[in-house]
């Protein structure tokens, strides 16, 4: 079973029409609540931070930039001995940050916890090589729709800013672009 979370209901009803049960992080139920309604125990084997550095909390501070709010409930679902997939981007400095210790790349992480149920954490770019072959294989073989679960829609050359535009906006959607019409429509 997959579990998603987002703020974003658009990209949470994407995930449910492909078999995902979801959580709505704008609750102000804490993620250990939601994960329980779902599993009937408040805790996952393993989690992956897709967000990053950009993370706000959920609930009642959804607005506000918290940049370890993903990894700090992460650790705190995920289950004594699991695995914490983190390829969402840090950044070694965020001028921009609200935080002040984020701007130099720090986080307010809650590493003991981490340290003390013995979570194993996998940070970087996602290593798409060691399991590429499978995928292709599934893929080839209508075990995975990728195109139906990442929401892809093929757009023109002339429509990349409208489509980087709501990218931008969090719309629910992956752009190609498809500049010489090679890709059939």
């Amino acid at each position: 079973m997959v579990i998603v979370g987002d703020m974003n209901k658009a990209r949470l009803a994407h995930a449910r029409s492909f078999g995902c049960e979801t959580v709505d992080l704008n609750e102000d139920a804490t993620l250990a609540d939601q994960i329980a309604q779902i599993l009937g125990v408040p805790e996952v084997d393993c989690a992956i931070d897709c967000v990053g550095f950009e993370a706000s909390g959920h609930g009642t501070q959804a607005k506000t930039e918290v940049p370890a709010a993903v990894l700090n409930s992460l650790m705190e679902i995920a289950r004594a001995g699991g695995s914490i997939g983190i390829p969402g981007l840090y950044v070694t400095a965020d001028p921009g940050a609200e935080d002040q210790a984020a701007k130099t790349g720090n986080l307010s992480i809650r590493f003991g916890l981490g340290w003390a149920k013995s979570h194993s954490f996998h940070t970087g770019q996602t290593p798409v090589m060691s399991y590429n072959r499978q995928l292709m294989q599934a893929i080839l073989y209508d075990k995975v729709q990728i195109a139906k679960a990442v929401n892809v829609e093929i757009i023109s050359l002339d429509e990349a800013p409208k489509g980087y535009a709501e990218f931008d906006s969090g719309v629910a959607k992956k752009f190609v672009i498809n500049p010489h019409h090679l890709i059939p429509a």
